[in-house]
């Protein structure tokens, strides 16, 4: 096992490694950049060096300020945590060529399934069903309007390097084909250092629907279920649960089974998602692969009883998985809500700034992972997400119960949040007889730009 660990991330997943790693006996190295000086992860680590000032390509994505960062203090391994430089392939392997430990799958998992096109033609030899789409990346828009017709529409353009909602445009028709597509290289461009696209049918209302897979360096390799993921605005996700209302158990196995033979086509190491498409009809298509831990990760381990980020560890460091799929059990229902530091009632405007009154929830089924106190400031510079309430009931009508009565706990001010969403959300007739798609969000708002 290790025995120093350096966090390459701030904010809640940062604390959340942290305190996995004092589980495990490890001792930590945070880096912070200058305006997270006052950050949690900052004060709880057993080191801490400053990496660089505000802008993410000056710290959290600064490679060479993170490795000396690591040389100094001597540590072994480098937990990447979600985001920033999680499915950098660059960063593992140089992690790999300094020794240190990537905590997270080979640089050539990173690479097979990092580029979404090679991801979808994996999926397809290995018997999965994927989206009609092009078969390599379009490079103009002549070629995105000749696809489109052939396919035809809607039709949905997307970033190849990059997730998380950037460089994706749902298009209905040429003229908004052309505009959209333009747009989105941009986009891909400025947020992925690559303005590659590429377009699939875009499957209208659909589930979103991924199974969380874990294998350890000896070729076992185990299924941890499902996580809904449908809430979503602008193709993020406000709200994931485990298990999902929208599948029954034929689905779920045909699920996992295609989950798992698409991972195991490349050998795949650690944590990792597959997420898939379900449409009206029960039918699922493969989407893409997460190389990484994911937000959502709590609902998972909340009906599973599993760690995942002492997993990650565990197998990072060459150990065997104790468990196997027969295993695995699965023990009620789990909601997260996203807080997020956002107007909800103003198409989800970023509202940063100092946190002058805070109460959190508690009580029985009730899980926060934040890193926020009273008196934080909240940045201006990164991801709005500040915390992740998960509630888990022995049913799905008692998780929805105790994410009420939490959130009707919750109090941030005066930063505007995704309380009141969520609020809305837990007692929407729709939401809880567990009938949505993707744009229910939409609906219960109007459509968000």
């Amino acid at each position: 096992m290790f025995s120093k660990i350096l966090i390459a991330n701030r904010g809640e997943i940062a604390l959340r490694i942290i305190r996995a790693c004092k589980d495990l006996g490890i001792r930590t190295v945070a880096v912070y950049s200058e305006p997270d000086i006052t950050s949690l992860h900052v004060k709880l680590a057993d080191e801490a060096i400053c990496i660089g000032s505000a802008a993410s390509a000056n710290s959290y994505l600064n490679i060479p300020s993170i490795i000396s960062a690591a040389e100094i203090t001597d540590v072994e391994a480098i937990h990447p945590g979600y985001g920033f430089l999680a499915e950098d392939t660059h960063f593992a392997e140089i992690c790999e060529s300094c020794k240190i430990k990537f905590i997270g799958p080979t640089a050539e998992n990173l690479t097979l399934m990092g580029d979404k096109m090679a991801a979808k033609d994996t999926a397809k030899k290995a018997g999965v069903p994927v989206v009609p789409g092009s078969k390599a990346v379009v490079k103009s828009k002549e070629e995105a309007l000749k696809i489109a017709r052939e396919i035809k529409y809607p039709v949905i353009v997307k970033a190849a390097a990059g997730g998380g909602g950037k460089g994706m445009r749902i298009c209905h028709n040429d003229v908004r084909l052309v505009s959209a597509f333009l747009t989105a290289q941009r986009e891909a461009e400025a947020a992925f250092g690559s303005p590659d696209l590429y377009i699939e049918k875009y499957v209208e209302r659909p589930r979103h629907i991924e199974m969380q897979l874990l294998a350890d360096q000896h070729g076992h390799m185990v299924c941890l279920g499902e996580r809904d993921c449908t809430i979503q605005r602008r193709h993020q996700k406000l709200i994931e649960e485990s298990p999902s209302p929208a599948i029954d158990q034929k689905t779920r196995k045909k699920m996992a089974e295609a989950a798992l033979k698409c991972a195991k086509a490349i050998n795949y190491v650690n944590a990792g998602t597959i997420e898939f498409l379900l449409d009206s009809n029960g039918s699922f298509y493969f989407m893409e692969m997460n190389t990484r831990i994911q937000v959502e990760h709590p609902v998972t381990e909340a009906v599973t009883g599993i760690d995942l980020v002492k997993e990650q560890i565990r197998v990072s460091a060459g150990e065997k998985l104790k468990f196997k799929q027969d295993d695995i059990k699965f023990h009620g229902s789990a909601i997260e809500c996203r807080i997020i530091a956002e107007d909800p009632d103003n198409n989800f405007m970023p509202c940063p700034g100092k946190i002058n009154t805070l109460h959190f929830p508690g009580g029985y089924g009730v899980r926060l992972d934040t890193h926020i106190y009273q008196g934080y400031e909240i940045s201006p510079y990164y991801d709005s997400m500040i915390g992740k309430l998960i509630c888990h009931g022995k049913n799905r009508h008692e998780a929805i119960s105790i994410c009420r009565r939490a959130l009707d706990e919750f109090v941030i001010e005066p930063i505007k949040t995704t309380i009141p969403f969520h609020r809305r959300v837990m007692n929407d007739t729709s939401f809880m007889r567990g009938k949505f798609s993707t744009d229910f969000v939409d609906k219960l708002f109007g459509t968000i730009e």
